[in-house]
């Protein structure tokens, strides 16, 4: 049997994305151009899945999202359904982990899971990943704390970083 995955799309400041969610929570958060994609970019990552568009059903999950992209460090609570190996699993766990505001290094996180040596394979599995914000990728930084690439465009992940920036300052 066929897993179903439901998607909406929504837009933000930061452009348009959809979000794609399993029954146990969201598997895909991503900024694409609406314009001319339909979700083959889902097609590809669940061949075996149903992909139904659905807002309705995905119109709270949408909602929050855009709202944890438009102000970051105000959190939200969103069920995630991490899809990779152990390995990125356990690189975007630790992610979730880093607060608003904070950033951390390549080098530092992969120091932090245990395996110093991995730094390189700590960015690809943040490459890797397909849940922006939630799981927030854009945290991490150069060891010399240049901003690096980040996979919907470093312009974003510099805007996320000073909106985390800005709202933690005025919040304390």
């Amino acid at each position: 049997m066929k897993e179903t995955l439901r998607y909406g799309w929504g837009t933000t400041s930061l452009g348009d994305f959809i979000a794609a969610t399993s029954a146990r929570g969201v598997v895909a958060l991503e900024f694409v151009k609406r314009e001319g994609l339909q979700p083959s970019a889902l097609e590809s990552r669940f061949p075996e899945a149903e992909l139904v568009e659905d807002y309705d059903a995905l119109k709270e999950i949408v909602e929050k999202a855009a709202k944890l992209i438009e102000h970051p460090a105000a959190g939200a609570s969103l069920p995630v359904d991490l899809r990779g190996s152990h390995f990125e699993r356990q690189v975007w766990r630790a992610l979730q982990e880093i607060p608003a505001g904070k950033t951390i290094s390549y080098g530092e996180l992969a120091s932090r899971l245990g395996v110093p040596r991995l730094a390189q394979e700590v960015g690809e599995a943040c490459a890797a990943n397909t849940i922006a914000v939630v799981v927030p990728c854009h945290r991490v930084l150069n060891k010399n704390g240049s901003i690096s690439g980040y996979r919907w465009g470093t312009w974003r992940k510099r805007a996320l970083l000073e909106r985390e920036y800005l709202e933690n300052f005025t919040l304390t």
